[in-house]
């Protein structure tokens, strides 16, 4: 498994403020789905949650079983300096593929566009490892090609279908229509389920 976007390169990105896919809130299309689980105490993993504006929004709505996992360290501390009352043992700095738990809900957030595109198989394989029996991924993904050479990377409907049906019910996988203003047009909203 080959990722030259290592703890190195996430960590220089924050030392140096080169978060430009740092919103600075939680996005639209995932606020509205939380605020359809009625189950506040499901087991939640946000990974490379990068600031954590998802986690936030759960937390302060009332989810307290969230862990969040990020190679890099400093946005672990943001969170927590911005939530003083989570739990420190739920922020895990670790690579994502190193990571060992069950969980029924993982939130994905510009993660997948993060990984050189040759994890992604191993990204799918590790999200249906880390769930559940009916455990869903829920998220969004770029429904275009964007860069070839760093984050983010992009994909289409079809790469995605094919990726991950061999280990998910595809639930939904539709054009966003409450993307952010910059995003509009670029996101895919996503549920799938563990087979």
């Amino acid at each position: 498994m080959k990722n030259k976007f290592n703890k190195a390169f996430w960590s220089k990105k924050y030392a140096n403020n080169l978060t430009g896919w740092d919103i600075g809130n939680i996005s639209t299309p995932l606020k509205e789905y939380f605020d359809q689980i009625n189950d506040k105490n499901v087991k939640i993993l946000i990974p490379g949650a990068g600031n954590g504006y998802e986690a936030e929004y759960l937390f302060n709505n009332g989810f307290q079983n969230i862990s969040i996992v990020d190679i890099a360290q400093q946005p672990l501390k943001n969170i927590k300096k911005r939530i003083p009352n989570f739990s420190s043992d739920k922020l895990i700095q670790v690579d994502f593929f190193e990571h060992n738990s069950k969980y029924e809900l993982i939130i994905e957030q510009t993660f997948f566009c993060a990984l050189s595109p040759n994890l992604r198989k191993d990204y799918v394989k590790k999200m249906h490892d880390l769930l559940k029996e009916n455990g869903k991924i829920v998220g969004l993904l770029f429904n275009e090609e964007l860069n070839t050479d760093q984050p983010p990377f992009g994909g289409s409907k079809t790469e995605y279908l094919e990726l991950f049906s061999e280990y998910f019910n595809i639930k939904i996988l539709d054009k966003c229509y409450n993307s952010i203003k910059p995003r509009f047009g670029s996101e895919l909203f996503f549920i799938f389920e563990k087979k």
